[in-house]
């Protein structure tokens, strides 16, 4: 049935308080529900930022589970929950939704202690069939079977080892899971693999090709039109008369609705702010500095034209970590494994063993999902695999499953390792260079989501090296320690004391290994040390430094400052170092109460 824009005039929306007030609508009023779910999303997210072309994508979908499935009771698991826009609107948020993604607004993922309809937090790919198969196996004990569990996952998501696991599973159960797969083709970048080629077959011929999940013991319905209401509330009332394991496919177009988004669905899957009419994205005035991402790309690229041993390999992240740079340059050296982090860890680790230089791009966030495969499979067999993890610290309005704070606690306990923190882009760019030239052992190296400050870094390369500091400023009582591009803020809070000669500033530079002889010298000279950090203060570059303290028996007044031992909600970066003090004010603040 085709939509029609008339039913619109009735702005049905705004009564829409809860799934029973959808549940009173005809299925005709569905078709104008549809239209103005899909302008509110577009018009927020035009002013607000966020995750766009995924939600845009089920909005048919999602309007059609809560108009057929009695949720809450029936539990909705968003995978990553990048495509939960619309299922928030729909669940009693639909006026606090101009929030999204603002500081002490709403999150944009799903999130359990938001709202009774969000069953499970999901900031992560790959988790939902798991927390579905959980849940319906926990109310199988409890006696309760009516309840249907339905795990909404991208084909991108469901090639994930996790969700593989978790279907290898859910075959050899009864339990009243629907898989709903949703299958645009697309990630953030498009998807890549076997599977992937293979739900294009099933598109094409579906009766004559012999079906995976039928082979996991997972009937399968569809494929249907993920935007064709009709057939998909047909559909999804058949699946709900269905007890036990099944998997139901629906097609469906990313950004569907907004014709630019539908046409460039990489640029317009968290396109910033643009025009809600048009689509056109808001033009950003140019300053000259360049993202950390791509000081990375431009850099490996260069260095993979002289050195034919460098090769890149990312989960799913090409674009995002700036690898598509070298997709172009060099194609045959840079591997798009999908979201597959652990695969991506211990493959650069196989190429290693054979005389190659792996540069694998990664989340900070994201290589917390392969730790085993870091110690187990590179650093235990001390190989020279380089870790780039991109969005290292505060990450900002995509909140506490994004904030890549943990890296260094959960690597410098790592044997073999080496953990380098460059203070700005010409720092990385030669770290980069002299990672490639006869690294003997790991390297992970962390850098921030977005712009540094340097307009001019493409400088000569220069050899580092590894585990040596530097002295920033000179100083004669205070010894300030920071660690990685926090600097700048604690180059601009020594500018807001009146006393600055008082204050020296210290480049740390590795969190392992550490320079001990700068340390000696800091802690002999210094009445007072603050260390400052963009990472988590517990077992983080401060408390390695205690650590040094501690065995050579310093009693200096030290002070650190980072990240505290708790999850950090979203609001923009800058919000959030004004709320933790670790902007140039909060670090000033604290440099005046040191002796």
């Amino acid at each position: 049935m085709e939509q029609t824009k008339p039913y619109i005039c009735e702005m049905l929306l705004s009564k829409i308080q809860s799934p029973k007030d959808l549940r009173k609508l005809s299925q005709e009023q569905l078709y104008g529900l549809a239209e103005e779910l899909r302008e509110y999303i577009i018009k927020v997210v035009s002013e607000n930022e966020g995750h766009l072309g995924a939600s845009l994508g089920v909005v048919e979908l999602t309007l059609l589970l809560h108009y057929v499935f009695n949720t809450p009771k029936d539990l909705l698991i968003w995978d990553v929950g990048h495509q939960a826009y619309g299922h928030k609107i729909l669940t009693g948020r639909r006026d606090s939704f101009k929030t999204l993604r603002q500081k002490n607004g709403l999150s944009g993922f799903p999130k359990r202690d938001e709202s009774e309809y969000d069953a499970f937090g999901t900031g992560h790919a790959s988790t939902s069939i798991s927390a579905a198969l959980g849940m319906a196996l926990a109310n199988q004990l409890k006696g309760e079977t009516e309840t249907h569990h339905i795990a909404i996952i991208g084909d991108a998501s469901v090639a994930g080892g996790m969700a593989l696991e978790a279907l290898n599973h859910l075959g050899t159960t009864d339990a009243n899971v629907l898989v709903i797969l949703n299958d645009n083709a697309i990630g953030i970048d498009p998807s890549v693999g076997a599977l992937k080629k293979y739900f294009e077959k099933v598109k094409q011929e579906s009766e004559s090709v012999q079906n995976f999940f039928e082979a996991l013991n997972i009937p399968f319905s569809g494929p249907v039109d993920g935007h064709d209401l009709a057939a998909l509330k047909i559909a999804l009332e058949e699946q709900k008369n269905i007890k036990g394991p099944r998997l139901l496919h629906v097609i469906t177009t990313k950004g569907k609705g907004l014709p630019l988004a539908e046409q460039d669905q990489v640029k317009y899957h968290a396109p910033g702010k643009f025009d809600p009419l048009t689509g056109k994205i808001n033009k950003k005035i140019a300053s000259g500095e360049s993202k950390y991402q791509d000081v990375f790309g431009k850099t490996l690229v260069t260095l993979a034209a002289k050195n034919d041993k460098i090769v890149a390999i990312t989960p799913a992240m090409p674009s995002g970590s700036s690898l598509n740079l070298m997709m172009t340059a060099f194609p045959e050296r840079c591997f798009d494994v999908g979201i597959a982090e652990q695969h991506a860890v211990t493959l650069a680790a196989g190429m290693a063993t054979q005389g190659y230089v792996p540069f694998c791009a990664i989340y900070s966030t994201f290589l917390q999902r392969a730790y085993d495969q870091v110690i187990h499979d590179v650093a235990l067999q001390n190989l020279a695999v380089v870790f780039c993890l991109d969005r290292a610290g505060l990450v900002g309005n995509d909140g506490p499953s994004h904030h890549g704070v943990f890296d260094i606690a959960y690597l410098r306990c790592i044997p073999n390792i080496i953990v380098a923190a460059p203070k700005d882009e010409i720092d990385l760019r030669n770290l980069l260079y002299t990672s490639q030239l006869n690294l003997n052992q790991p390297l992970a190296i962390r850098y921030p989501r977005g712009y540094g400050k340097l307009v001019n870094w493409e400088l000569p390369f220069e050899k580092v090296e590894f585990g040596k500091g530097k002295c920033l400023k000179e100083g004669s009582e205070v010894g300030i320690i920071s660690l990685g591009t926090i600097a700048l803020q604690v180059k601009e809070a020594i500018d807001l004391v009146s006393e600055k000669s008082r204050i020296a500033h210290y480049d740390l530079a590795y969190v392992k290994p550490l320079d001990e002889k700068l340390l000696h010298e800091v802690f002999k000279k210094y009445k007072s040390i603050l260390i400052v950090e963009d990472g988590a203060v517990r077992g983080g570059a401060g408390s390695a430094v205690l650590e040094f303290a501690a065995i050579n028996e310093y009693k200096v007044k030290t002070v650190l400052m980072g990240i505290p031992d708790d999850f950090i909600s979203h609001g923009t970066t800058p919000e959030l170092f004004k709320d933790l003090g670790l902007d140039a004010e909060g670090i000033a603040k604290k440099i005046k109460t040191l002796p």
